[in-house]
């Protein structure tokens, strides 16, 4: 049955989707397996970095006041009474007129404040005593990692909501987390609807496609930070469709569905979220590709309507439901980063409402530079393998061209902290 439709802007609908975030629940898992993982609480330094003085290469340690006056014509001899590892400290302190060799990362022995690079030192011997020479003063702290500079006790070192890096695995060991604190990741239900849909094993028919939109969905969601629950295909008949819907409802965090929710007579999905009693949060979009994009609340649980189209339900899922996935796991950055840059190809299309064009981009010379891929229309898949950005033009626009400023949203990124805007027309299409 048709269903008149008014569309929101972008910008609206992202905020419609974000007013429904919540935060995941809290598990502990061992460190080996915390990669790619996000934090659910912030990690706090619980002793200071370095945690005592120590030299930060292989050297001597020395009292500065024993180099005051060394310089070219009259070097400096101090005595080597001994040699300390990592991991050792000195037998005492150092009296006047002597030096200790030491190793990176050794504790600074009592009564030194400077560190002597090899380099800098002749060393010889003399009456089975070890000596070194040098032509230069040093000062108190010269060559010296204090206690502290790094990172103060106490000091928030990692915070909430960012993700598990090799980086953050040191991290995590420096502060003994064996176990680490990380936010569960939300299941994520896929239902691909849609009788035309063929397995990806299975041959071509007549009328049939392979079902590329499902394990798309899934990739996108793995690499939000989701666990993905794919259910299947679903035919098109309401009741089938209803009833795996509400079943599937029970058993995730969120669901989605690719196809089904535009005006045709086999477009199931929005007849389905009124018989659930489900919230329409919106059903039409002010952007091309994906304007029918339906996203609707079912007691806390948000079901994603994107397009059957491959590029309108990609761009769908990048725009709507990453965000959402982001901000359950405890991101304080969930929204695709926005960057202002250069289109490279003209793009004389009209735009009556916001366009999202599938793109690569390049970075030179401190400059973001979008160049559209393949075919803009939103049935296009082939592209996509080759998209890393899209280029942003507004709506009422009459298109671009080469060189033209437009806003370019980096899907590499691991996020912004700002919502998504609407683009701005340019001053000339202002005028």
């Amino acid at each position: 049955m048709y269903e008149l439709r008014t569309p929101v802007k972008v910008s609206e609908a992202v905020n419609r989707v974000m007013n429904h975030k919540k935060k995941g629940e809290k598990e502990f898992i061992e460190l080996m397996e915390a990669g790619d993982r996000y934090l659910a609480e912030d990690i706090v330094a619980d002793h200071p970095i370095p945690p005592f003085d120590r030299s930060p290469l292989d050297g001597f340690a020395v009292r500065s006041e024993d180099t005051e006056n060394a310089d070219s014509t009259h070097p400096v001899q101090l005595e080597v009474v001994e040699t300390v590892g990592a991991g050792h400290v000195a037998k005492g302190p150092v009296k006047p007129g002597q030096a200790i060799r030491v190793m990176t990362g050794t504790v600074m022995p009592d009564n030194t404040d400077a560190i002597i690079m090899f380099e800098l030192a002749k060393e010889f011997t003399q009456e089975d005593k070890t000596y070194i020479e040098i032509k230069r003063p040093f000062k108190a702290g010269d060559y010296v990692s204090k206690k502290g500079e790094e990172t103060k006790q106490g000091e928030v070192v990692v915070r909430s909501g960012t993700k598990i890096t090799a980086g953050v695995i040191a991290v995590l060991a420096t502060f003994g987390y064996h176990r680490v604190p990380v936010a569960k990741k939300p299941v994520i239900g896929i239902y691909a609807t849609g009788t035309e849909l063929l397995e990806i094993d299975d041959n071509l028919q007549p009328g049939k496609i392979r079902n590329s939109n499902a394990y798309m969905i899934i990739s996108q969601i793995r690499q939000a930070g989701g666990e993905p629950k794919y259910y299947g295909k679903l035919k098109d008949d309401f009741n089938l469709c209803y009833n795996a819907v509400t079943q599937a409802l029970n058993e995730v965090d969120a669901l989605i569905t690719t196809g089904g929710v535009s005006v045709g007579d086999f477009d199931f999905l929005p007849e389905i979220y009124n018989r659930l009693g489900a919230e329409v949060l919106f059903n039409k979009i002010a952007m091309r590709p994906g304007s029918v994009t339906t996203v609707a609340d079912k007691d806390g649980k948000l079901l994603f309507g994107l397009s059957g189209n491959p590029s309108a339900c990609f761009v769908g899922f990048e725009l709507y439901a990453r965000p959402w996935i982001r901000s359950y796991l405890h991101s304080g950055k969930p929204y695709v980063e926005t960057v202002k840059g250069k289109l490279t190809a003209d793009f004389p299309k009209p735009n009556p409402f916001t366009r999202f064009i599938r793109s690569k981009v390049e970075f030179k010379e401190g400059k973001v530079f979008a160049s559209p891929v393949g075919m803009d229309k939103s049935q296009v898949v082939t592209s996509l393998a080759y998209t890393d950005a899209l280029v942003a033009v507004p709506g009422g626009s009459r298109g671009y061209k080469s060189g033209d400023e437009v806003d370019i949203l980096l899907l590499t990124s691991e996020g912004s902290e700002n919502p998504l805007k609407d683009p701005a027309k340019s001053r000339d299409e202002k005028l």
